[in-house]
C-alpha cells in the first residue's frame, strides 16, 4: 500500500540531472520513431511481486496488451525498492516504457521531468475522483492514472459489539465508550498503528483530516485533537501500549486472533478475514468529532505512468496501454478481485451492488484526499513529522498539543 518516500533519494541536484537524463529512455534516437502499429512490445515495471496480487494485476496486464496487439516484459521488485530501481534506470536510461507508481510519489518523479504528461497523448482525467487526480497531477498537467484505489475506515466484530450492546460507533466520543466497553482481559477496544513510518501517519489522518486538520499547518487545536484521541485510546487502556510498534497487519492479526474488537485498517485486509470465517465483521466510515462534519480519509493505491521515450510511437503506444488499464471494465475487474475500488464515480454504485463489504470503503473514498494534494513533493516532510509527534505524545515525552511542535525541532 504505501512504498518508501522519496524525498531524501530526490534531494540532490546530482539526482534530479540523472532522471532528466532518463528524457531518451531506451536509449533510443527520435530517428527510430515509428507508427504506432510498428510496436510490437512494451517493457512494464511495478512492485505487485507477491500473490495474489501480482498475479491478479498480470491478468489486467495481458488483457491489454491482447488488446493493443503486443507482447509485454514486466519486471516486478519490492516496494521499498521500487524507487531506488527507477533511478537506477533513469541514469542508465533504461526506464521502463510503463512505470507504475505508489501515488503519493507521482508528483516527486514528475518534478524531475522524468514522465511525459498524459494529456498530451489523448488521457484525462474527467470522471475520475477529484483526490486521485490531485495525487497524479504536478504543475497542472497529469502524468499517472490509477484504475484503482483504496483507503482506511474502521473494522469492527459484529458478535463482540453486539453482545456488549454497543453500537459501531459515529463519533469519537462513542468510539472512545465503545472502545472502553468493549476491552477486557486478553482483549482491546480497538487496534490500529501508531509505528513511527509513513503507515503511522497514513492511520492517523482520518482523524486529523475529520477533524479539520492540516498538514500545512500541524500545530493547531484541530490537529492536537486528533492526537489526543489516540493518546486517549492508549491511556485508558482501550488501545494497546503496543500500537506504537504495529504495522497495519499487527493490528489485522490482534482482530482475527479476537485480541481486539475493533481496528482501523484497509480492505486489503478482507482476504485474510475471509479465511476466518469464524470472525463476525463490518465497516463504518470513520467516527466524526462532531456531527456535521465530513469523514476524509487518505487515498491508497497505484498509478500507471509513461516515462518520456524519444521514440514516439512506442511513448504513444505506452500512453494507449495505461488508458486500456484504466478502462471501465478492467478498473471494475481488478477492484472486485482485489477488494479496492474503481477511481470512476460512474462505477461506484454498480460496484457496491455486486462487492457489499466494500460499501463503508466505496463512501469513504467520495472525500478521500491525496496525501501529496496540498503538499506536493514536500509531503514527506510533513509525514515524519507527523509519525514522530505519534510517538512522543503516545510514549509520555510530549502532550498531544506540544508534540507536532517538538517533533518539528520547535
Amino acid at each position: 500500500m504505501i512504498s518508501k518516500r522519496i524525498a531524501a533519494v530526490l534531494a540532490g541536484a546530482t539526482t534530479v540531472s540523472l532522471v532528466l537524463a532518463a528524457c531518451g529512455s531506451n536509449g533510443e534516437d527520435s530517428s527510430s520513431a515509428s507508427s504506432g502499429d510498428s510496436v510490437k512490445s512494451l517493457t512494464i515495471l511495478d512492485y505487485y511481486n507477491n500473490d495474489p496480487d501480482k498475479s491478479l494485476v498480470q491478468k489486467g496486464l495481458d488483457s491489454c496488451a491482447s488488446q493493443l496487439g503486443i507482447t509485454i516484459q514486466r519486471e516486478t521488485v519490492p516496494g521499498d525498492t521500487l524507487i531506488q530501481k527507477v533511478l537506477q534506470q533513469a541514469s542508465s536510461k533504461t526506464l521502463p516504457d510503463v512505470l507504475m507508481l505508489d501515488n503519493p510519489d507521482v508528483q516527486q518523479i514528475a518534478a524531475t521531468g522524468a514522465l511525459a504528461p498524459l494529456n498530451d497523448m489523448g488521457l484525462s482525467g474527467d470522471g475520475v475522483i477529484q483526490g486521485m487526480v490531485d495525487a497524479t497531477s504536478y504543475d497542472g498537467k497529469l502524468y499517472g492514472l490509477a484504475p484503482v484505489t483504496n483507503t482506511i475506515a474502521l473494522f469492527y466484530n459484529t458478535q463482540m459489539l453486539q453482545e456488549a450492546g454497543v453500537q459501531p460507533p459515529k463519533t469519537w466520543d462513542e468510539l472512545k465508550a465503545a472502545a472502553k466497553k468493549l476491552t477486557k482481559p486478553g482483549r482491546y477496544g480497538i487496534a490500529f498503528n501508531a509505528n513511527a513510518t509513513y503507515e503511522g501517519s497514513w492511520q492517523f489522518l482520518p482523524a486529523m483530516w475529520t477533524n479539520g486538520g492540516d498538514e500545512t499547518d500541524l500545530n493547531t487545536p484541530q490537529v492536537s485533537e486528533a492526537l489526543q484521541l489516540w493518546v486517549d485510546l492508549v491511556q485508558s487502556g482501550s488501545a494497546s501500549k503496543s500500537v506504537i510498534n504495529w504495522t497495519q497487519g499487527d493490528a489485522k492479526d490482534q482482530f482475527v486472533a479476537g485480541k481486539a474488537a475493533m481496528m482501523v485498517n484497509g480492505p486489503w485486509q478482507i482476504p485474510s478475514l475471509e479465511k476466518s470465517p469464524n470472525i463476525k465483521w463490518d465497516v463504518v466510515t470513520f467516527p466524526l468529532n462532531k456531527p456535521d462534519q465530513t469523514p476524509v480519509a487518505p487515498l491508497g493505491g497505484e498509478a500507471w505512468t509513461v516515462p518520456l521515450n524519444k521514440d514516439q510511437a512506442k511513448q504513444q503506444k505506452a500512453a494507449d496501454f495505461v488508458k486500456c488499464l484504466n478502462s471501465d471494465e478492467n478498473e471494475l475487474a481488478w477492484a472486485k478481485a482485489r477488494f479496492t475500488i474503481p477511481t470512476k464515480t460512474a462505477l461506484l454504485d454498480q460496484y457496491v451492488k455486486e462487492v457489499p463489504s466494500m460499501k463503508a470503503f466505496t463512501e469513504q473514498v467520495k472525500t478521500a484526499r491525496s496525501r501529496t494534494g496540498k503538499l506536493g513533493e514536500k509531503w514527506p516532510e510533513a509525514a515524519k513529522v507527523i509519525y514522530q509527534a505519534i510517538q512522543l505524545a503516545l510514549t509520555g515525552k510530549a502532550s498531544a498539543q506540544d508534540a507536532f511542535k517538538q517533533a518539528a525541532g520547535g
